[in-house]
């Protein structure tokens, strides 16, 4: 196994009850107008993606890996990617945590978006 180089787009949560519509899941986007169309629906309810490290991909060198969680019902929830790669695939590893103890009473989705290095290998999600 090798590491994969990944950039960090942005992580955190979305704050909009699930009025986003994103349901949970894993993601690789390769085209600009799947990334648009993301970006948009993430900010429909709050501009999250001004806190986003960088907006404009080349999608002809890099793929964006997207990871959201179910909305939860209290804050402290985080996603973690472990990213790496045989001759034969590219696997992300998911981690999902949960606060410890008490935890502030408010809608969150958890996300957790970063960018890769275009591959020819398939990527699976674990």
């Amino acid at each position: 196994m090798q590491i994969v180089e990944t950039v960090l787009i942005s992580k955190g949560n979305l704050y909009g009850s699930g009025s986003e519509g994103i349901a949970k899941q894993n993601t690789v986007i390769e085209n600009l107008s799947d990334w648009e169309r993301l970006i948009n629906q993430m900010n429909s309810v709050n501009n999250v993606s001004e806190g986003f490290t960088e907006t404009k991909i080349d999608f002809s060198k890099y793929a964006i890996i997207a990871v959201f969680n179910d909305v939860k019902g209290s804050g402290g929830h985080t996603i973690e990617l472990d990213i790496s790669k045989t001759s034969e695939k590219t696997l992300v590893t998911v981690k999902y945590t949960s606060p410890k103890g008490n935890a502030t009473t408010v809608m969150t989705q958890p996300y957790y978006i970063a960018k890769i290095s275009k591959q020819d290998l398939p990527i699976v999600f674990q």
